[in-house]
C-alpha cells in the first residue's frame, strides 16, 4: 500500500534530550525556505485543524516507516503549536533505533527535524508558498541533514508542484479510492 501525497520539509537542529525524551520544534512559523525555484513560509496556525482533529501523526526516524518512534494516538507523541511553531514531545521506546538517537542528540549530533504534510490552503505570492493549512501526517527526527538528497530533483519547483497536482486531479478523477504519494524535500 503506497502513502498519501506527502511533502517533507526540514530545519536544522534545535532538539533537546532528557532522558528518553526528544523536544523541540519540528516547524518553524514564518521563516523562509529556499525550495528549488521558490521560497516557502508556514503560516502560524497551519497545522491547527490537524491537532484539533485527533488525528494519529506519528514520529519517525528519518522518514521511514519502518522506524516507528512513537504516535499521539498513544501518546508517546505530543505536539502543540505555540507562537514559534510546532513544538513535539516525544517519549522514545527502547529500541536500538532509539538508543542511536539518544546517543546522537546527547552529543549534539542529530541534524535536525522534519514533518510529511499534504497541503490543504496555500497561497502564492510570486514565488513565494505560504502554506496556510496542512494535514500534518508524521515528524521525523533527522539523523544527517533534514532533506532526502535523492528526491530533491523529483518535486524542487514550483512548477514540478503544480504538475503534480493537475496529475493527482486527472487520477483521482479517474480512480477516485487512488491513494497519492508525492515526495518533496528540503
Amino acid at each position: 500500500m503506497s502513502a498519501p501525497d506527502i511533502e517533507r520539509r526540514g530545519a536544522a537542529a534545535g532538539v533537546t534530550a532528557s532522558g528518553r525524551t526528544l523536544s523541540g520544534y519540528a516547524a518553524t512559523y514564518g521563516v523562509p525556505t529556499a525550495i528549488g525555484g521558490f521560497t516557502e513560509r508556514i503560516a502560524p496556525g497551519a497545522f491547527a485543524k490537524t491537532l484539533a482533529s485527533g488525528r494519529d501523526v506519528l514520529a519517525l526516524l528519518d522518514h521511514r516507516a519502518d522506524v516507528l518512534l512513537g504516535r499521539t494516538r498513544s501518546g508517546s507523541l505530543r505536539l502543540s503549536e505555540d507562537s514559534k511553531g510546532l513544538k513535539f514531545e516525544l517519549h522514545l521506546p527502547d529500541t536500538a533505533a532509539a538508543r542511536d538517537v539518544i546517543a546522537l542528540a546527547e552529543r549534539g549530533d542529530l541534524g535536525g527535524m522534519s514533518f510529511g504534510f499534504i497541503a490543504t490552503e496555500e497561497s502564492w505570492n510570486g514565488d513565494t508558498r505560504e502554506l496556510r493549512s496542512v494535514e500534518l501526517h508524521e515528524i521525523s527526527v533527522v539523523q544527517a541533514w533534514p532533506a532526502y538528497q535523492s528526491t530533491e530533483v523529483a518535486l524542487r519547483s514550483r512548477k514540478a508542484i503544480e504538475d503534480a497536482r493537475d496529475l493527482n486531479s486527472f487520477i483521482f478523477s479517474h480512480r477516485p479510492n487512488a491513494l497519492r504519494w508525492l515526495d518533496t524535500c528540503i
